[in-house]
């Protein structure tokens, strides 16, 4: 896979890109990512690649020259087309499903912006997708861009060392992820559920669906809706809930 990212602050990429899981990744050539300062594209005498909003009002906008032209000098005619992506807070909500469809793309662009918003045309003529991670406005584009190039990278084949470990992922399946022990068994007194030192697989692999369940109802009972239940699903549930003493119909 082949990421490219467009930026105006392209220090800000140093430290994610070479630690941990990405910088792993980037050095067992799994992804190769490049980060492009889209200032060197201006056509201005001083480098600007923003100006005034027509119309009046405060704050400034990118101009649509610089960024048109540095997506285009990362696409070739012969290779293959990628998503141009917008990290903006008025674009689609980001999800596990959206990472696991970028995932299986070949070059994905992601165009980091700043300061007021960006020029329409952009929008109209540039893109493919507008992304956001949450109904709240931040600086720029530079903190999206990262959470979307980690969720991603971490989905390809060998990246974790354990593709299993992506599977089993929250949001993966429709549901929050079960609890999660460790050695020691007992910590201050509180100790490890005792199903899952019994060595009895099918058990365990029981438990932890009651338990994702339960967490889910708990704390996102809205992914519910969506997610395919099966009656054993459905049974658990209403064990769930008549344990909390809130049975009702599901």
């Amino acid at each position: 896979m082949k990421i490219d990212i467009l930026t105006l602050f392209p220090g800000m990429f140093t430290g994610v890109l070479s630690e941990s899981i990405i910088g792993r990744a980037v050095e067992a050539g799994a992804v190769d990512i490049r980060v492009t300062d889209f200032r060197q594209f201006s056509t201005s005498k001083h480098n600007t690649v923003d100006d005034t909003p027509y119309g009046g009002g405060g704050g400034m906008v990118l101009k649509p020259e610089p960024v048109f032209a540095a997506v285009e000098s990362l696409v070739t005619q012969e290779g293959p087309k990628p998503r141009v992506i917008l990290t903006c807070p008025q674009g689609k909500p980001y999800s596990q499903e959206l990472a696991l469809q970028l995932a299986k793309e070949e070059h994905i662009i992601l165009i980091a912006g700043h300061y007021e918003g960006y020029d329409e045309r952009i929008r109209q003529h540039l893109i493919t997708d507008e992304i956001s991670i949450g109904d709240y406005v931040l600086t720029g584009g530079e903190l999206p861009a990262m959470v979307i190039v980690d969720s991603v990278i971490r989905l390809l084949p060998g990246v974790l060392g354990n593709d299993t470990s992506a599977e089993l992922d929250s949001f993966r399946n429709g549901l929050l992820e079960h609890p999660h022990y460790t050695r020691p068994y007992e910590y201050r007194g509180w100790q490890v559920p005792d199903v899952l030192i019994s060595g009895h697989h099918e058990k365990i692999e029981q438990w932890r669906r009651r338990e994702s369940l339960r967490r889910t109802w708990i704390r996102r009972s809205d992914l519910l809706e969506k997610a395919e239940l099966t009656e054993q699903d459905r049974e658990w549930l209403q064990l769930i809930k008549t344990e909390a003493g809130l049975r009702k119909d599901i």
